[in-house]
């Protein structure tokens, strides 16, 4: 499965638009509140320079390359934790996504309405995490009032959850961030099931308008100073340009962006920030020379847990895996010269796979 980023953020704040010039996917983006109502869903290929050196030299049947899915989410008002707009539905899509693309208005539109009447980059931010915090808040107090119905009753396993749902909600109603709290390695296993949403890795795509092109943006700058001091980051993206750019033939995308003075697309900026947040790195496999893919997997991925991306047979059957760097394979030519020149390792079940290796993974078949 790839890993999935969720678009959200305040009611008109151009994330259709975005989603589009993101995905090349047609959604509905009028300037209206609700617009979008079930998330619309699009992959995305990672842009690899790697991996167009590598099929340079294979010369491949197939090029396959990893791919991030990004989800729009329906907009979110002030109350969504109460059901407000569209909260409930709103919150749940948040709660499957691996990360948040939290998208902030930065551009001035008088045809297109703010719910909050004006713009304030860093206060819309702040609205949105209140919400997600007030979520965070009901889901602990349930899960904690269920835990001491247990305890009542003698199940003194619960007595793990119940702590753990008193120090989430201590910590909420300060106003406290889940993710900032320490757990301990038994409370992990809780934490997976009830996917909390202020854990959930984010960034900040600022959202601007055509106006920013001709110099500094006061709205973009509000919002990395805000960004700054919270240790977000944050991608810079003309959603409309680029949305309408999407529009052309691919050979003349680039072109037009850097006429336009955008020297990195917004596509670029959103898919570095996804992969740097969840700290994902690329590792590559060619199949006899025919298919050749890159995988995305967590930095911590071990070998196994990595074979596993391939298919759940290479996890469980694991022998070993023979590892190429990135830089040898194009220095020395290919895999046969590789192993000529004694550049394969040979690497067991506790190797951590490194950004740009080359993996043939060996493995004991499934017998059915």
């Amino acid at each position: 499965m790839p890993y999935s980023i969720g678009i959200v953020g305040l009611t008109n704040a151009g994330k259709s638009t975005i989603f589009s010039a993101l995905t090349s996917i047609k959604v509905p983006c009028e300037a209206y509140p609700f617009c979008t109502i079930d998330p619309n869903r699009g992959l995305v290929a990672a842009p690899d320079p790697r991996l167009q050196k590598l099929a340079e030299l294979i010369k491949p049947e197939k090029v396959l390359p990893a791919a991030i899915e990004f989800v729009d989410i329906a907009g979110l008002v002030k109350g969504a934790h109460k059901g407000e707009g569209l909260g409930n539905q709103f919150l749940a899509e948040i709660r499957a996504v691996d990360a948040i693309a939290e998208v902030i208005r930065c551009f001035e539109n008088a045809e297109v309405s703010h719910p909050e009447g004006s713009l304030d980059p860093a206060r819309d931010a702040e609205t949105v995490l209140f919400e997600l915090m007030q979520k965070d808040l009901e889901t602990a107090e349930k899960r904690l009032d269920k835990a001491q119905k247990m305890l009542r009753v003698g199940e003194k396993s619960a007595q793990l959850e119940a702590d753990l749902c008193a120090k989430m909600k201590t910590a909420l109603e300060q106003l406290q961030t889940l993710d900032r709290l320490s757990y301990h390695e038994d409370e992990l296993p809780i934490l997976r099931e009830m996917k909390p949403l202020t854990m959930k890795k984010r960034f900040f795509i600022a959202n601007l308008g055509e106006e920013a092109l001709s110099g500094q943006n006061l709205w973009l700058q509000k919002l990395e100073a805000y960004a700054a001091g919270k240790g977000i980051k944050v991608a810079p993206f003309y959603g409309k340009v680029e949305a309408e750019v999407h529009e052309l033939d691919k050979s003349e995308q680039e072109l037009f962006l850097k006429e336009m003075g955008i020297e990195r697309s917004g596509l670029l900026e959103v898919i570095r920030a996804g992969r740097e947040i969840l700290d994902l790195v690329t590792f590559y496999t060619a199949v006899g020379g025919k298919e050749l893919r890159n995988w995305l997997v967590p930095r911590s991925a071990t070998a196994p847990v990595a074979a596993g991306k391939i298919h759940t047979d290479f996890e469980s059957g694991f022998i070993k895996a023979e590892v190429i760097t990135f830089e040898d394979f194009v220095r020395l030519g290919g895999e046969a010269a590789a192993r000529k020149q004694g550049a394969v390792r040979v690497e067991g079940k506790d190797y951590l796979v490194q950004d740009g290796d080359i993996i043939h993974f060996r493995f004991k078949p499934k017998i059915v």
